[in-house]
């Protein structure tokens, strides 16, 4: 089933949640609905329209940390929207490896700004070597994601963006 995003009561982005979790919301009066998706929920009593953008009545202060992405392979391929960051051929997931720029052999570690998605074809290519050891050049220099944008892409990088969310958040995929 789909997605409901929620929003502060600033009508600032928070996250995203399953459906059965904005109903409880939604039950325990603590949201207000904004859009609606075309499908309902129904059961033996009722039947209501699934909601697709929630509103907190209450202000929730955000944490520090609410805005970092888990570091994690998924992740890594989702910032760099599987493509390959040597060649630039977008590939599924099963057609990806992440690769150290530089190799932990030679020092690199691993963090957001040292890991890239890539190819198999250029990973073997580029071996235990550094970019230019290897005649590869990187397309982008990875950095680590940051912000609600960043985790609403992560948290959807298998699917497209609802209609309904595009008056609610400021950014484009």
């Amino acid at each position: 089933m789909e997605q409901i995003l929620i929003l502060n009561s600033t009508y600032e982005p928070l996250h995203v949640i399953s459906w059965k979790r904005a109903l409880c919301m939604l039950f325990l009066r603590k949201v207000e609905v904004l859009a609606e998706y075309d499908r309902e929920i129904r059961s033996v009593s009722f039947s209501l329209p699934l909601p697709s953008v929630l509103r907190l009545f209450r202000y929730v202060k955000v944490k520090r940390h609410h805005h970092q992405v888990k570091f994690t392979r998924s992740n890594i391929y989702s910032r760099d929207r599987h493509c390959c960051q040597y060649c630039g051929r977008k590939c599924s997931p099963s057609q990806l490896n992440y690769d150290h720029v530089i190799p932990v052999a030679r020092g690199g570690h691993k963090s957001w700004e040292n890991i890239v998605t890539c190819c198999l074809r250029c990973n073997r290519k580029k071996g235990n070597r550094t970019p230019e050891e290897a005649g590869v050049r990187l397309l982008r220099r990875p950095k680590a994601p940051y912000g609600f944008p960043h985790r609403i892409n992560f948290l959807l990088w298998g699917s497209e963006t609802p209609d309904s969310w595009k008056s609610y958040i400021f950014w484009s995929r």
